[in-house]
């Protein structure tokens, strides 16, 4: 795998990702990153190659760092209220047995999460009241079983764009695990001000969920 996306990149783009050795550093790379409003995928390769990058493609270029490091590659999609806003992919990875995720956002309360929860949907609830739409609305609804990567390796996913759309596509499919029943959904407050201001700053207004 590494073999054909390695020999892709120039020998500063192989020194940036061999560079990224921790997964804070993964983060950081992925923080400093423009985000990408396009209708799109960009594989891991692209990503280096472009230097942009939305949540799915920002979620498998960490997932790919982190396989690199010595982490299986995983990521879960988290799910909003259908209609009201877009879902949101992570690399997730573990450390003593507790889960960290890894991941690309227009929204700045929407990225890193440290290795400190014991299960998904520990780590799944702590993006709950950051997890917001242009209204305010807390949108947050459920979680997907974890996708190994490595189930999808057959695609290329790491240096072919249609990979990624085949990832896409299979992230569709996985059993989604509910986090609110609707009786507390339709009790929810709106996020507060300077909660609201503080989650989109420095957004991408291109990129937003657009309300029908």
């Amino acid at each position: 795998m590494f073999a054909n996306f390695a020999e892709h990149l120039s020998p500063d783009q192989l020194h940036l990702f061999h560079s990224l050795d921790t997964p804070t550093k993964i983060q950081a790379f992925l923080d400093q990153v423009p985000y990408s409003a396009e209708n799109a995928n960009r594989c891991p390769l692209r990503v280096l190659q472009d230097d942009v990058a939305h949540c799915l493609d920002g979620a498998l270029f960490a997932a790919a760092a982190l396989r690199r490091i010595g982490h299986p590659p995983r990521v879960i999609d988290l799910l909003p209220e259908p209609g009201r806003d877009d879902d949101h992919v992570l690399a997730i990875y573990q450390r003593d047995g507790h889960y960290g995720a890894i991941a690309k956002s227009n929204f700045a309360g929407l990225r890193f999460r440290e290795p400190v929860y014991r299960s998904l949907r520990e780590l799944a609830m702590s993006y709950f009241e950051d997890f917001f739409n242009v209204e305010g609305e807390k949108t947050l609804r459920g979680y997907t079983r974890p996708l190994d990567l490595k189930t999808m390796d057959h695609s290329g996913w790491m240096w072919r764009d249609n990979g990624v759309d085949a990832v896409e596509n299979r992230l569709k499919e996985l059993k989604v695990i509910p986090l609110l029943t609707a009786k507390l959904a339709s009790n929810l407050s709106l996020v507060d001000r300077l909660s609201y201001e503080s989650g989109m700053l420095g957004v991408n207004e291109t990129g937003l969920f657009k309300l029908k």
